[in-house]
């Protein structure tokens, strides 16, 4: 399989100096492995992280109205206590600091670690764990289900409650509403190769497709023949609503690319999902289609639907000014 790289083992660092290159509004920190804004402000300071090869989640999210710092790990693998640590510290300014974690043991342990850390040097640290996967029953991991790209819309309206001057425990709780009214649901085509491993970690096979794949390759619900793209949007969307009711709401939606999606298929997606929603009394108020949490360069795509109140709504549309989000500029 051919990569644009140099050495696989520099492809989290080379990546973080491309985008420290090409972003002003953010430095890299290579000791930390830390993308984070070059001009602090007196405000609750977001991180957020993960493994690398969701890009653009997590660093492309830095900036004014979302995140203060993200860590990287390596590929598809939790950043280490001392680097979420040394993310803390960049993104502090005095007034506390929200961790927003994804519902994966690896991430819990270390960022929960961090945190405690993070109080030796007397720094208030909260945190809101995204669970939004509803392919992924509570009770089917120990930790329940998994958090995927609905965590971005947790950025999203978390950052902008920090940068309108929300106090930590504000930040934290409408960034746990936001988690609480958020859900995902994704479909996979095919497999995605780590750098250096040069094979595919599994098998889709041809003609096939499998619900619910997580996006580090865990197992999803089933593998079933290839589907229309009506016909998946029909699974996503009563996948999605039979788990929480958004009849008569407004809603936010992600159509997703995992990587290896043309945005061709992308939109013919989400014009099958804006009928069905429709369809059931839910009314769109933003929609985002793109890659804004991918697995490499595997093929599919997820669905995450906000359900907004007021509030929600009103941070939902604030201006921000990241990589990978622009809103208001």
């Amino acid at each position: 399989m051919k990569k644009i790289m140099n050495q696989a083992d520099n492809v989290v660092s080379d990546m973080l100096t491309g985008i420290a290159a090409v972003n002003p509004n953010v430095a890299y920190d290579s000791e930390g492995e830390v993308i984070y804004r070059k001009n602090k402000t007196e405000k609750v300071g977001l991180v957020s992280g993960g493994g690398s090869g969701h890009e653009p989640a997590h660093a492309g999210y830095v900036g004014k109205g979302m995140l203060d710092a993200a860590v990287a790990g390596n590929v598809f693998a939790s950043p280490d206590p001392a680097r979420i640590l040394n993310g803390i510290e960049h993104a502090n300014s005095g007034k506390g600091v929200l961790l927003i974690i994804k519902n994966y043991s690896g991430d819990i342990m270390n960022f929960e670690m961090a945190a405690d850390l993070a109080a030796d040097f007397d720094v208030e640290v909260k945190k809101v764990i995204v669970r939004d996967d509803v392919a992924v029953q509570e009770s089917t991991f120990s930790t329940g289900r998994r958090g995927i790209s609905g965590t971005v819309f947790v950025h999203k309206i978390a950052g902008a409650t920090a940068e309108a001057g929300g106090s930590l425990d504000e930040v934290a709780e409408i960034a746990q509403r936001v988690a609480d009214n958020v859900r995902s649901f994704g479909v996979s085509l095919s497999s995605c190769i780590l750098p250096g491993v040069g094979a595919p970690g599994f098998v889709i096979e041809e003609g096939m497709m499998e619900l619910g794949m997580g996006i580090h390759g865990e197992p999803g619900i089933e593998k079933i023949t290839m589907k229309s793209a009506a016909e998946i949007a029909d699974i996503m969307v009563e996948k999605i609503t039979s788990d929480l009711d958004y009849t008569g709401k407004e809603a936010a939606i992600m159509v997703n690319g995992l990587g290896g999606t043309p945005l061709m298929e992308l939109y013919i997606l989400a014009g099958e999902i804006d009928k069905r929603v429709r369809a059931k009394g839910i009314t769109p108020v933003k929609y985002m289609v793109g890659n804004y949490m991918t697995a490499l360069e595997m093929a599919g795509a997820s669905v995450s639907m906000l359900r907004l109140d007021d509030e929600l709504k009103e941070y939902l549309l604030a201006p921000c000014d990241t990589a990978a989000w622009k809103e208001g500029v």
